[in-house]
């Protein structure tokens, strides 16, 4: 079996008000945030939503990372984790398009 390559893959994503305010409502959760926090390497450090939320699009040569272009800096900042957005929140945020999404979170010092 082959590997099938993507020249162009559509990262655009649209989600209603109602399910973007539960799935931020989500994200912001002090118990959240204190659990993302603990994991971390620094557990000292503390995080902040940033709002900020991408689909994951295929390894290419345009996109080693896996995510847009745009989202790239954030993937090399000392100051930002990215995370994927858990299967729960999705579900309970009714997003099933697309299947998987990651947002970005601030790391306060």
């Amino acid at each position: 079996m082959g590997l099938k390559i993507i020249e162009n893959f559509d990262a655009n994503f649209i989600l209603t008000p109602e399910a973007k305010e539960t799935l931020f409502n989500l994200l912001k959760n002090p118990e959240f945030v204190k659990q993302i926090s603990q994991q971390l390497s620094n557990s000292k450090a503390s995080i902040q939503f940033t709002e900020l939320i991408f689909q994951p699009v295929p390894y290419s040569t345009q996109t080693p990372k896996g995510m847009p272009p745009e989202f790239e800096k954030y993937h090399h900042s000392d100051e930002h984790i990215i995370i994927n957005i858990p299967p729960n929140f999705m579900f309970k945020a009714k997003i099933f398009k697309p299947s998987r999404l990651c947002t970005i979170y601030r790391l306060i010092k």
